[in-house]
């Protein structure tokens, strides 16, 4: 078509495809109803369906210049011969090649083309969006369903039953691997005798393993298998946040939950939740967390209505006397779907409509996801369908800064605490934003019924309204940040702060209490990296854009409502983030979820250990944690399902929440934490040094009592990344060098550092038994260590432009992990560990370590 009436065009007369042609279609054919439309369009356009949908009206260079603009056909030509190289798909059916193009490209090549250096942001996978929507979304809406329908969770014959019943249907696949298979006798022998477990560190065969599993693994899942399994079939899990804790199909139980639903209350309960739940995404982007919640919610729709469907068939075929208004709820339900072009158009764009909503500094991003709801909706028509015009979401997806801004009453109410005319003043605003609320649900419920709109006229009307109010907020604002009322200086603040005043824009939901689902991938920049100044946030000292989303998302959040993000691994491991676990975990569960950035990494582009936090509502919350996940790209899919939770304590001496992936750590923190002395404890301004590098090992840390080797461009010299601390007296150096290179003190780095940087707090706060410092044995192991280490080095040599040749001493650290493992034998006694903590400790993280053989440097 597009091609077609280029070559007329051409016809008519030079370049005038884009003023005569485009902006007919646009402006006229799609944005108006035929009758609307001049005769002459309409026998230049042809037969074109009005969309409406907002995304056809003139942009903002549109308004300003669009009589100046001028575009080449030859642009237009060489634009569609590229579109011509491409198989464009409206479906989600998988891309078989590099010439399939979907919707999702689009949001795909927007964050990957986008300075993601001065932006922060990255695009996140289907795996990682999906875990935050449903593990958010669910248990919202189980806590809704439970609160109208209680007698459907309790008792013998509530819904959790069906955890009893079917155990395996609810635990992943990738958990579930090899699980009815008898160990081998020789790995099975180590089960209860830790010294035959010699072969638990080899590969495991196919038939048990996930890809790249040894047997340790293999043993430690079928373990966790076992325990779930046990707890479902013997009726312990009670509660949907369970099903976070241990991680199991949770989107497979809500649908099952429902399709099961033997009474129509239940049923009534989960429709109203999820017809009414509202999920925000504020630094949405182009929509990737928005589309992970319509997938969530649209097994949920169908689920409902096809349960609806058969309360209504099966009261109708029993032929039995009943009140006429008997499920006429579900009836009127049933009428509004069929009212649409299909059953699956009507669930989108009430999700589209009803329960999505997103804010984004970007008005490109808010563009291309708008966009992309668009083409969901489109791809539901059918050739012969007619299409109906697409619901404006103008008002739903908006572009502005989440972090500058009023929030709620109370920052408006603060903000206007001076003025004379106080109570006038916020009674004026209050009332003006519900007028514009009154709209807002006016259009919302218009877009909802067949054929009903919001007429270019009512949105004028509902943008000059918000505009007016915005002004009179963006005034006060202004004020706070010092802004005078010069013209320029305004403009140039409100330009680079892009303020968004959520008391008016979402004034419906943010009155009622706020967002019930808050999900996303908060920018991950410091405040210096920004063009704005977040105000009045607890969180700014942190210095860190994520933390003061975090906060920002709380204070927008309902008391009853659940958040998720992935974020920096900081949150869990660096003091301070300390003021932002305390705000997310107040009246909350929390979970953590931390994944390395070596070997694998979850964003292609940034070399970052991050991690997923979700909280949901609860008066006396627990904490739990992962441990610290490492992967290759042969199991990347299965990261996910393999997740396991250990519970951790709530009340932390320090600002770490521990990354703990197994049972047993728990009791080893305990020990360690009972100690009474810490390394600090032992120091001294003297001459007795103990050497360590700041930065580099990823999977071992190197420390000597001699300054490793180091010269530039043949001159001896002292690297930047090599420091020290003193002890006490001479004695103590080489027990000490011998803890600190011990698996004891990798495994205490791992589970409460960032993992990256060797910090001097990360090394003087390890907790270390004063009778280990005492111990011969750990002085003579640490002299062995210290000469094997030595002999086995070699010189690293690198040329720099800056710098030049530079000569590093290297150190093979792992050629010497057999007396690394006498040492960890020596000082278990010191902590009380048992011989299974002590296997546990010497073949920590031994996979990555031991088994790609990397050196200290990598």
């Amino acid at each position: 078509y597009l091609r077609s009436k280029l070559e007329q065009s051409e016809e008519q007369g030079k370049n005038l495809y884009y003023s005569k042609f485009l902006c007919a279609l646009f402006f006229e054919g799609f944005a108006k109803k035929k009758p609307e439309r001049s005769a002459a369009n309409n026998w230049l356009l042809g037969e074109v369906p009005y969309l409406n949908g907002g995304l056809f009206l003139r942009h903002q260079i549109e308004e300003l210049h669009g009589k100046k603009i001028e575009i080449n056909d030859t642009a237009f030509e060489k634009l569609f011969d590229f579109f011509d190289g491409y198989h464009w798909l409206l479906d989600e059916r998988p891309l078989r090649n590099d010439k399939e193009i979907n919707p999702d490209v689009l949001g795909y090549i927007f964050e990957k083309y986008i300075n993601q250096k001065q932006m922060g942001a990255y695009y996140t996978k289907e795996d990682i969006t999906e875990y935050i929507s449903k593990n958010t979304i669910i248990p919202f809406l189980f806590d809704q369903a439970r609160q109208k329908c209680k007698i459907a969770f309790e008792g013998e014959q509530s819904v959790w039953r069906l955890l009893q019943a079917d155990p395996d249907r609810y635990i992943y696949e990738a958990v579930r691997k090899g699980a009815g298979l008898s160990l081998p006798d020789e790995v099975a022998a180590g089960l209860k005798d830790v010294s035959r477990r010699s072969e638990w560190n080899k590969p495991a065969a196919e038939e048990y393993a996930l890809p790249t599993e040894i047997w340790r693994e293999v043993v430690a899942r079928r373990t966790r298998y076992e325990e779930i399994c046990d707890k479902l079939v013997s009726g312990e899990v009670q509660d949907i946040n369970e099903l976070i804790t241990y991680n199991l199909d949770i989107r497979q139980f809500a649908q099952d939950v429902i399709q099961n639903s033997e009474g129509p209350e239940l049923l009534r309960a989960f429709w109203k939740a999820i017809e009414n739940v509202t999920v925000l995404d504020p630094t949405c982007g182009s929509g990737a967390f928005l589309f992970a919640a319509l997938n969530i919610l649209e097994p949920l729709y169908e689920a409902c209505l096809d349960r609806m469907q058969i309360f209504v068939d099966e009261l109708e075929r029993s032929g039995e006397k009943h009140h006429p208004e008997k499920f006429s709820d579900f009836r009127k339900v049933l009428d509004r779907v069929a009212q649409h072009p299909n059953h699956r158009y009507f669930i989108l764009k009430s999700i589209i409509v009803n329960n999505l909503f997103g804010v984004d500094i970007m008005e490109e991003a808010t563009e291309i996801c708008k966009l992309r709801l668009f083409l969901k909706l489109v791809a539901q028509v059918e050739r012969d369908e007619q299409i109906e015009p697409l619901p404006d979401i103008d008002f739903s997806i908006r572009a502005g800064n989440t972090l500058v801004g009023y929030a709620n009453y109370d920052d408006v109410k603060r903000a206007v605490t001076s003025k004379l005319d106080f109570e006038n003043a916020m009674g004026r605003i209050e009332e003006k934003a519900q007028d514009i609320d009154r709209l807002f649900k006016l259009f919302r419920q218009q877009q909802i019924e067949l054929g009903g709109e919001i007429t270019p006229m009512d949105k004028q009307e509902l943008r000059r309204r918000l505009e007016e109010l915005e002004a009179e907020l963006n005034d006060h604002l202004a004020g706070e940040y010092g802004i005078s009322r010069n013209k320029f200086e305004y403009e140039e603040w409100r330009t680079s702060h892009k303020p968004f005043h959520w008391f008016i824009e979402f004034y419906g939901i943010i009155n009622r209490g706020g967002f019930d689902v808050i999900i996303g991938n908060p920018p991950y920049l410091e405040q210096r990296e920004v063009d704005y100044t977040p105000k009045n946030f607890k969180c700014a000292d942190t210095g860190a854009i994520h933390a003061v989303c975090i906060e920002r998302s709380l204070q927008l959040l309902d008391q009853d409502g659940c958040m998720s993000m992935i974020v920096p691994l900081a949150l869990v491991s660096t003091q301070r983030m300390q003021v932002v676990q305390e705000v997310l975990e107040r009246n909350r569960n929390a979970w953590y979820a931390n994944y390395s950035w070596r070997p694998g990494k979850l964003f292609d582009t940034v070399n970052r250990a991050l991690t997923i936090f979700v909280v949901t509502p609860v008066k006396d919350g627990h904490t739990f944690s992962t441990n610290y996940q490492k992967w290759t790209s042969d199991n990347r899919n299965l990261l996910m399902q393999e997740l396991f939770y250990a519970k951790v304590p709530r009340q932390r001496s320090a600002f770490w929440v521990p990354k703990l992936g197994d049972s047993i750590e728990q009791f080893i923190l305990e020990k360690c934490l009972s100690v009474k002395t810490v390394l600090r404890s032992f120091m001294g301004r003297t001459k007795y040094r103990v050497y360590y590098r700041t930065t580099g090992g990823l999977y071992w840390k190197v420390f000597t009592d001699f300054p490793p080797a180091f010269r530039v461009n043949g001159k001896a010299g002292h690297s930047t990344r090599e420091t020290w601390f003193t002890l006490a007296n001479e004695k103590m150096v080489r027990p000490v060098v011998a803890i600190l290179s011990s698996d004891i003190f990798w495994w205490w780095y791992t589970i409460t550092t960032n993992c990256r940087d060797m910090n001097p707090y990360d090394i003087l706060n390890f907790p270390v038994p004063e009778s280990a410092l005492s111990d011969s044995k750990l002085t003579a192991l640490g002299e062995e260590y210290l000469e094997d280490l030595d002999r086995n080095s070699t010189m690293l040599v690198r040329n720099q432009k800056q710098t030049g040749r530079t000569e590093t001493q290297s150190f093979k650290i792992q050629k010497s992990k057999p007396i690394i493992n006498k040492i960890d034998k020596a000082l278990a006694k010191h902590y009380g560990f048992t011989d299974e903590e002590v296997d546990f400790i010497v073949n920590y993280d031994i996979k990555y370590r031991v088994g790609r053989g990397d050196q200290e440097e990598e």
